[in-house]
């Protein structure tokens, strides 16, 4: 479980809100901050609720400090994490990105970011949504047409910077997941589980358009070690912090029932 999904229900009642996921059957999330906690203090909660925290989005700092990272992979051993993942980039004050430096240099903040964390003994990876998926139009040659996704998984290290591809964004993107998988063979270490509707927004997984079993038939060629459910406006108006719990629950019993 992808805790951005219950963000407004933990700040209500953190502790409560991990033996939910517990009850549901969920042993493994995946962090997007500590809520107001120590990385120490997030620890104790979670293993007061039986869960682990095997994978946390942390942002990279930009521009890019070493030390700054290095306390963030500090943290990420406190709390446990066997992954780490930058969670957003693409998107500009004037909306997405269209200059092909831009994406360069970021991919190469993205290599140093995953030589620090594999030192550390954590896996590094990349999360995407859909601006990335836009063909960029300054500094780029004449003629040809590259996309931000492109230029972040060619210039990043595969040994340094793993995937973790959110499969709604990527189609949002107007990319199929299992062009991705074939394009990166063992490159996609984990996925975001989350489903699309008939209106382009969020469903809760199973619900929407998107074909799970297909993707996932695909599973090993992919490299997939985490399959990870989300939903980003669970418990944001006109859903309630209490939807949250409840996509939770129909996502774990979809995937649970779900066979590839």
């Amino acid at each position: 479980m992808q805790l951005y999904t219950l963000r407004n229900q933990l700040a209500i009642d953190l502790e409560g809100s991990l033996a939910e996921l517990a009850e549901i059957g969920y042993t493994r999330i995946e962090h997007a901050g500590f809520v107001g906690r120590t990385a120490a203090q997030f620890r104790a909660a979670l293993d007061n609720a039986g869960i682990r925290a095997t994978s946390g989005h942390v942002g990279i700092p930009q521009p890019f400090d070493a030390d700054t990272w290095k306390r963030a992979l500090e943290d990420a051993a406190i709390v446990g994490n066997k992954f780490i993942v930058h969670p957003f980039f693409g998107q500009g004050p004037n909306g997405p990105i269209r200059d092909a430096a831009v994406y360069r240099a970021f991919a190469a903040d993205l290599n140093k970011a995953g030589a620090l964390a594999r030192r550390a003994g954590l896996s590094f990876g990349y999360h995407n949504h859909h601006a990335e998926f836009f063909p960029q139009t300054q500094n780029v040659r004449p003629g040809t047409r590259v996309t931000g996704f492109d230029i972040l998984t060619g210039e990043t290290d595969p040994r340094l910077v793993h995937l973790e591809v959110d499969l709604f964004w990527a189609y949002r993107g107007a990319s199929d997941p299992v062009d991705l998988i074939r394009e990166h063979r063992g490159r996609i270490r984990q996925v975001h589980v989350k489903d699309l509707d008939a209106n382009a927004s969020f469903a809760d997984p199973g619900d929407g358009l998107i074909d799970f079993g297909r993707i996932f038939e695909h599973s090993r060629e992919a490299g997939l070690v985490e399959y990870i459910v989300e939903r980003d406006d669970a418990g944001s108006p006109p859903r309630t912090p209490a939807d949250a719990l409840v996509t939770a629950e129909r996502g774990y019993a979809y995937l649970k029932g779900l066979r590839f």
